[in-house]
């Protein structure tokens, strides 16, 4: 395993309300901006939330699953973009956790907390344009191209996934970002997370080693790295509609103007608002429940390790699920209504307020709701828990 650079000179350490308090001052401008968001990133860095994932026994915090997405939900009230940074930062050290022999989680979760490593992902078996070709000592070498590498850009290592043409199977592997014949591509232009790092990584001819080599097993505690990932966009969704409701009820209180009709002096108080402000809170609420109902039953599963059984982590899939797509309506329906709370004066664009909005349509196309709704259904009307695949 090569020496891996380590990144520039960290700034003075925030702790997390002057994080929030700083991404918050400037999330509109750089929702408007886009691009690489170096700074901020370094202060998440000096935040000491990097290591969050990292098990205690690696020099990590060790952080309960619980813990580590309210860190996400707060980030995202702010900056959703930032916090999908985290959350994918956070998932990549579950791959090495889970799929890495005791050597690789060694070298590598230990790394992290050392160098305050910020990881890219380029793990995507259904996309199989980038090939791997073995070399026959156990390492390969990959050429092609893979697409919606969230943070990649700005990364110092990625975990990567590619298609060996011989076995059908997919090959997983991590290599550090800058090694030669890999190229990070600012092609990523959305209508929202737009500073999520998110481009195409090209390959040419890029050399993995044997010991870079990850083993995904087969088991239900390895699988849990799926409702991991899950439970990570669930939150962010979760974060996107509180954030929508506290920049709403925000203007509202500073610029709001009751309506002619309303008969009451102040819009605080026409009646109609306060009703579309409880329909917007319910939404929030709920979707943070559900979401912490099954952060809680993800922590019991992970304390199981490799005794967990696959009926317990089908259970975890079905609230996994259920808390997703509560969330994906809740963060949609709230940035929305955000206007019609608002009035048409907070259509401003130098406000960025369809920011909340746009950001959770981008983030909730990661996979398709209809599905989620179809395993849910399956259970409530047939007993039947989901089954093991790439999103559940």
């Amino acid at each position: 395993m090569e020496q891996i650079r380590e990144p520039q000179q960290a700034q003075p350490a925030r702790d997390l309300t002057a994080l929030l308090q700083a991404l918050r001052a400037s999330a509109a401008q750089r929702d408007r901006e886009g691009g690489h968001a170096a700074r901020e990133k370094q202060w998440i860095a000096d935040a000491g939330l990097l290591t969050l994932a990292v098990p205690r026994e690696f020099g990590g915090a060790g952080a309960g699953w619980s813990d580590i997405y309210d860190v996400i939900r707060q980030l995202a009230r702010v900056d959703s973009a930032l916090a999908h940074l985290l959350g994918f930062t956070c998932l990549q050290i579950v791959s090495l956790d889970v799929w890495g022999n005791p050597q690789q989680r060694a070298h590598y979760l230990r790394g992290s907390v050392e160098h305050r490593w910020w990881w890219g992902n380029a793990v995507n078996p259904l996309d199989t344009r980038l090939v791997a070709t073995a070399t026959g000592d156990g390492g390969y070498l990959l050429d092609g191209q893979k697409g919606f590498c969230s943070g990649t850009r700005g990364s110092q290592m990625m975990t990567v996934s590619a298609h060996d043409p011989v076995t059908g199977k997919p090959v997983f592997a991590v290599v550090p970002t800058e090694r030669a014949g890999i190229a990070v591509h600012d092609d990523w232009n959305p209508i929202g997370q737009r500073q999520t790092d998110s481009g195409s990584v090209s390959f040419v001819r890029v050399r993995v080693a044997p010991d870079e080599v990850l083993v995904r097993p087969d088991t239900p505690y390895a699988s849990l790295r799926t409702l991991i990932s899950q439970q990570v966009l669930t939150n962010l969704f979760v974060g996107l509609a509180q954030g929508a409701l506290d920049a709403a009820r925000a203007y509202v209180h500073e610029h709001g103007r009751p309506w002619i009709a309303s008969g009451v002096s102040q819009a605080t108080d026409d009646p109609y608002l306060i009703q579309r402000f409880g329909e917007m809170h319910i939404q929030a609420v709920s979707a943070e429940a559900l979401a912490v109902r099954a952060a809680n039953a993800l922590d019991e599963a992970w304390r199981q390790g490799m005794s967990l059984e696959a009926g317990t982590r089908a259970r975890v899939a079905l609230v996994t699920s259920e808390a997703k797509v509560v969330a994906h309506r809740a963060a949609l329906d709230v940035g929305e209504k955000l206007f019609d709370a608002c009035g048409a004066r907070a259509t401003h664009a130098p406000l960025a307020l369809d920011r909340f909005w746009r950001n959770a349509r981008v983030h909730t196309l990661h996979d398709p709701l209809d599905y989620r709704v179809r395993d849910v259904g399956r259970y409530a009307l047939n007993g039947t828990l989901p089954e093991v695949s790439l999103y559940t």
